[in-house]
């Protein structure tokens, strides 16, 4: 089968083709797994995390790829629920050991054993890849191929994001940077709670229009200080300036959550910028976003059907995954970027 391989760490502002276009064995799916032929899938920040090697893969080479549409080709030995024919999809949570205490209430996103597709096993940026039929979700009809991968990562992501800041309609709520997730956040927002303004950072003029666009109430730039304080933040760039301005934006008692698997280095300094009363002082909190669960993935799909979100997508061909990357570390983004595989 043809994919996009990842055989090495390297840094994308110097390596243009970081993934080589290989042909590799077609798996054969386990006890408990199917087989997918691989319909399209979603580009996503995250691959930059592995091939710059803030979160490596645990072997080379991988199959980069998380936001899987497939389409069930084979079933494995036990396999219970899934047929042949059936469309799913594959999020970022590949497995987890269903044992600990994190699994045993509810929180398998923070499992000592989580895998991540893609990362710790082959992924969707080939023809084919397996997966365990429990880890595989049902694609609501109303959505296509292309629609639905990035709602397995950047909507569940940040439908998990907007649960943990625990937002009430009414209140006001602010998003840093506006790709795949921020944009289908906005969505979420102006049908969960009506009444909420939110306001948009980003440092590209085009991101913000297309913020104004889909209904955001106002779009600044990354320094720019919000019309008012802010009882919520959702960051979901990959640096840190954008943190350390949120803060000074966010109301008393306010709460920062941070959607990103990693940071980068290259501004970290912007830290020392940190001011303890303009900055966290008045309880102000910071929030982490590990992972997804499945119920993350399962609750979103039905959300997301419920009220008809359209992504707004870019399409490319398998064999052009490197310039998505690129475009990506570029912030060449408008919505989400997917790939056409079958």
């Amino acid at each position: 089968m043809k994919a996009m391989v990842m055989t090495r760490i390297c840094d994308l502002g110097q390596e243009r083709s970081p993934l080589e276009f290989r042909e590799v064995p077609e798996p054969v799916p386990r006890t408990g797994e199917v087989l997918l032929k691989v319909l399209a899938c979603g580009v996503c920040h995250t691959e930059l995390d592995e091939i710059e090697g803030r979160t490596p893969p645990a072997r080379l080479p991988v199959i980069p790829g998380h936001q899987v549409v497939g389409r069930v080709e084979e079933v494995g030995p036990q396999v219970r629920k899934l047929k042949q024919g059936e469309r799913v999809g594959v999020a970022w949570i590949y497995s987890a050991c269903g044992k600990c205490q994190f699994c045993c209430r509810g929180q398998e996103n923070l499992c000592p054993d989580f895998q991540g597709t893609g990362r710790d096993v082959d992924g969707g940026y080939a023809e084919y890849m397996t997966v365990r039929e429990d880890f595989a979700y049902p694609i609501p009809e109303v959505f296509s191929d292309i629609e639905a991968a990035p709602l397995l990562c950047a909507g569940a992501i940040g439908y998990r994001s907007l649960q943990l800041t625990g937002l009430r309609d009414g209140q006001s709520l602010g998003l840093t940077g506006f790709g795949a997730s921020g944009h289908l956040v906005l969505l979420m927002v102006k049908h969960r709670y009506p009444n909420t303004r939110v306001y948009v950072f980003a440092r590209a003029e085009k991101e913000r229009a297309f913020a104004r666009e889909l209904g955001a109430f106002w779009a600044g730039e990354t320094e720019e200080p919000s019309p008012e304080k802010l009882e919520a933040i959702i960051d979901t760039t990959p640096v840190w300036k954008p943190v350390v301005e949120a803060l000074k934006n966010l109301a008393s008692g306010g709460r920062l959550v941070v959607n990103a698997i990693r940071k980068e280095e290259v501004d970290k300094d912007y830290l020392l910028q940190l001011d303890y009363p303009a900055h966290l002082w008045l309880e102000k909190e910071i929030k982490s976003v590990a992972n997804v669960t499945r119920a993350d993935v399962r609750e979103f799909l039905d959300l997301a059907a419920e009220i008809s979100t359209r992504p707004e997508v870019e399409i490319y061909a398998l064999e052009e995954a490197n310039r998505a990357l690129i475009e990506i570390k570029e912030r060449r983004i408008r919505g989400a970027k997917v790939l056409r595989i079958s």
